[in-house]
């Protein structure tokens, strides 16, 4: 694999992809942000939220390739000013998730096959999108990760530029959608049942709010 890749300017695709997998592995927003739109929404939902997590990656690599992750390191003003937004935001998702009734959102939404009821799905499905999306493009670990690791796997003699950057941003992303679908394949087993027990759906939800609550305190104080 890396005799493959490393004319393209990667140096170990091999360990690229084992950080990537620990990096996923690891408790996180993003990890939650999916199992929550499984758990709510189902597989649409899930997928959604995996897509938006994915799209945000694809900005954060950007940003890493033009050079704004540089300029993010050197500027620690900057850099805690995203930490504060991002706390501030998984704190507001937090509250949402805690004050949430759990009345089966999700079922409600693919069930229906009126028009109104196809709306609510669109509705949904954009939530979870925007959800996985912004939660990854604010969240400290994601950039610490592409401006910290990301430029270590580029040999800078073999590099080629932007092709490169896209081989590497294909390879992450490739792992993000597996673990992502096999989060979404968790979420929406679990939703299946939780359904039958609505009390322990209404815990499990102001569990997820307490916990996104706190790791948005915890970015303020880190």
């Amino acid at each position: 694999m890396n005799a493959f890749f490393y004319p393209l300017g990667i140096a170990s695709a091999g360990n690229l992809i084992v950080a990537t997998a620990i990096f996923l592995i690891l408790p996180g927003p993003g990890t939650f942000c999916i199992l929550t739109s499984a758990s709510r929404h189902g597989l649409r939902g899930g997928l959604s939220s995996v897509i938006g997590v994915m799209m945000g990656d694809a900005v954060l690599m950007f940003l890493a390739a033009i050079g704004v992750a540089a300029l993010l390191h050197a500027n620690l003003v900057l850099f805690k000013g995203l930490q504060y937004i991002g706390a501030v935001y998984l704190a507001w998702l937090g509250y949402k998730l805690f004050r949430a009734k759990g009345k089966g959102e999700g079922a409600s939404a693919s069930i229906n096959v009126n028009n109104s009821g196809g709306v609510r799905a669109v509705s949904s499905t954009l939530v979870d999108w925007r959800r996985g999306f912004f939660v990854t493009l604010i969240n400290p670990k994601a950039i610490i990760f592409y401006m910290a690791f990301f430029p270590l796997f580029i040999d800078p003699v073999t590099q080629r530029g932007s092709i490169t950057f896209l081989t590497m941003g294909v390879i992450i992303s490739s792992c993000t959608l597996i673990y992502g679908s096999l989060l979404v394949l968790a979420g929406n087993a679990v939703a299946k049942h939780m359904a039958r027990h609505r009390l322990l759906a209404q815990l499990a939800s102001k569990a997820a709010g307490i916990f996104l609550i706190g790791f948005g305190i915890k970015l303020t104080t880190s």
